[in-house]
């Protein structure tokens, strides 16, 4: 599987996002955090900042939404330029439909879980969707410690994308640095969010390298 690393701009200074995305020119993605303050107790950053991202950055957007009522909202990230958008199960009313609707308007459509709700429930979801994030934080701050006890849960992720024959992705977010990303990669993820581990470098573009070496390097063993 073909590992991808995705910066996320949560880390990344607000005041020069244009300037940050530049930085990280070669990532696979840019990851975008939308807080709302109500599904997480933070609040970031909403779809004009989206469509001014946009234009400035040839680097695809992934959109991680952490915010009620995504059936209502996802779309309007689509319409923004997200080439991904990850809606939260434990907030979507209709998530099969929301996943279509996604796919209808563009974009690859996304599933995430926080760390508490399992993979199996929504074992028949897969095929409605492009990727899975496994939180390895508790959603809504950045610079987290990674949570060992995730490792499991994409193990067992991956057996079931694997089971039923999917060409999906699977993405970890939280705590993904040096030191934690191997194990990520080994567990079965392909696609890894690194906020602090990238832009808390003194050169983001080869932090973005050296993740992407070490967690292929894994994936082949």
């Amino acid at each position: 599987m073909a590992v991808q690393i995705n910066p996320s701009i949560l880390s990344a200074d607000f005041a020069r996002l244009a300037d940050e995305a530049e930085a990280v020119r070669g990532a696979d993605w840019l990851h975008v955090d939308v807080m709302d303050n109500h599904f997480v107790p933070n609040l970031t950053l909403g779809v004009p900042v989206v469509e001014s991202l946009r234009k400035a950055t040839d680097t695809p957007l992934d959109c991680h939404l952490m915010i009620e009522d995504p059936d209502r909202w996802a779309p309007q990230y689509v319409e923004a330029g997200a080439g991904s958008v990850t809606f939260h199960v434990e907030a979507a009313s209709a998530p099969v439909r929301l996943a279509r609707e996604i796919r209808a308007k563009g974009a690859r459509a996304s599933m995430a879980l926080r760390p508490a709700t399992p993979i199996e429930p929504y074992e028949d979801l897969l095929p409605e969707l492009d990727m899975v994030l496994i939180m390895t934080v508790e959603p809504g701050f950045g610079g987290q410690a990674f949570l060992d006890v995730m490792l499991p849960k994409i193990r067992r992720t991956r057996q079931l994308i694997d089971r039923h024959g999917l060409q999906m992705w699977l993405q970890v977010d939280g705590g993904v640095s040096a030191a934690t990303i191997e194990r990520c990669a080994e567990a079965g993820a392909d696609v890894f969010v690194a906020g602090s581990a990238v832009y808390g470098a003194a050169d983001p573009a080869e932090a973005v390298r050296g993740l992407r070496k070490q967690a292929s390097e894994a994936c082949r063993h």
